[in-house]
């Protein structure tokens, strides 16, 4: 009973985590891997192979094997969680033998892309391979009644999807993923500051900049930040400074984007379960809910209360891991 391990991953588009029942989170790394296009050999995985994005020599590239929420190079998903496994039985002082491992898969993922998810962690040696959807796993760990028939409305916005879903009885009642992210919102920056400025600006220095003065659509004291980047008329490195409220424009799109998926799940709701949403609220989980300013704009919009997790980045984690103590009830409804 005791000789397996049960351990919950987050195999997420910018990081993958790793729940365990007694020590929680135990890993916590960006999907990231620095590979030698040579030898096809991983050099560096997480926060290591992070720092190397965008610095590299020509014969080492840091790549992101996961995309939108699903695997996009297998080989290099299955070496990564190769490491993660290893790590996590450093972490735990053992090795991890054949352990059971529950793994979420965005919502909106086909079977194929499952099976490789599911394929992919069983290469790694784990004795059973249960898949959760997201949205459920944001849920559990966001300590919401799942099992009960009540509507519990998340918004789980990560790095490559935001995934709006009703969740009652343990089962997805009605959901919607769109392909809009923590990335892309980086990628609207990066857009931004090279129309309007003829600047080039790496992906972390618009992830900095997200963070320090990127707002949702609320009225905010304007902040300023200095930013650095190469010239793309001269060629030169540049420092040029930016304003809040021009970055709030340049998300504008992709929130309002996110901001229509919730509507649509919301008006497609049973109504009997509408009820229970103006009571309940919607609760926001991943990264993206850190977003300065996303929780009053959402609840000004919408006009149901809105809540943030009590540990958004790590709510889906948290969550699969603690689906192993009902994911039979959960897969029975699931099915």
């Amino acid at each position: 009973m005791f000789s397996s391990t049960e351990i919950g991953i987050d195999l997420g588009t910018a990081n993958v985590l790793v729940y365990t029942k007694n020590k929680g989170i135990i890993l916590n790394e960006p999907s990231v891997v620095a590979v030698n296009t040579d030898t096809k050999q991983v050099i560096a995985f997480g926060a290591e192979a992070k720092e190397m994005i965008g610095k590299t020599p020509a014969n080492i590239t840091a790549v992101r094997p996961l995309q939108d929420g699903v695997i996009a190079d297998f080989d290099i998903t299955s070496q990564m969680l190769k490491h993660v496994m290893r790590k996590a039985g450093k972490t735990l002082g053992l090795a991890i033998r054949k352990p059971d491992v529950v793994v979420c898969t965005p919502s909106g993922a086909t079977s194929v892309e499952r099976r490789a998810i599911h394929d992919a962690v069983k290469s790694c040696g784990a004795k059973n391979v249960h898949l959760i959807e997201e949205p459920v796993a944001a849920a559990i760990g966001a300590d919401l009644p799942v099992e009960e028939p009540v509507a519990n409305v998340v918004v789980d916005i990560g790095g490559g999807t935001t995934e709006v879903a009703i969740i009652s009885y343990g089962g997805v009642v009605n959901c919607n993923t769109v392909r809009i992210g923590g990335d892309l919102l980086n990628e609207n920056i990066i857009q931004h500051v090279r129309k309007g400025y003829n600047l080039l600006i790496g992906e972390r220095t618009a992830e900095n900049i997200k963070i320090e003065i990127g707002y949702a659509l609320v009225e905010h004291h304007e902040k300023k930040m200095d930013v650095r980047g190469r010239d793309l008329v001269t060629g030169l490195p540049k420092t040029i400074t930016l304003s809040s409220y021009e970055i709030q424009e340049s998300l504008k799109e992709s929130l309002l984007h996110i901001l229509e998926a919730i509507r649509a799940t919301l008006e497609n709701c049973p109504a009997e379960l509408s009820g229970d949403i103006v009571d309940h609220g919607v609760v926001l989980s991943g990264g993206g809910a850190l977003l300065n300013g996303m929780q009053e704009w959402l609840s000004d919009e919408i006009i149901v209360p809105v809540h943030i997790a009590p540990n958004p980045l790590e709510s889906v984690a948290i969550g699969t891991g603690r689906a192993l103590k009902f994911i039979n009830k959960l897969q029975t409804v699931g099915k």
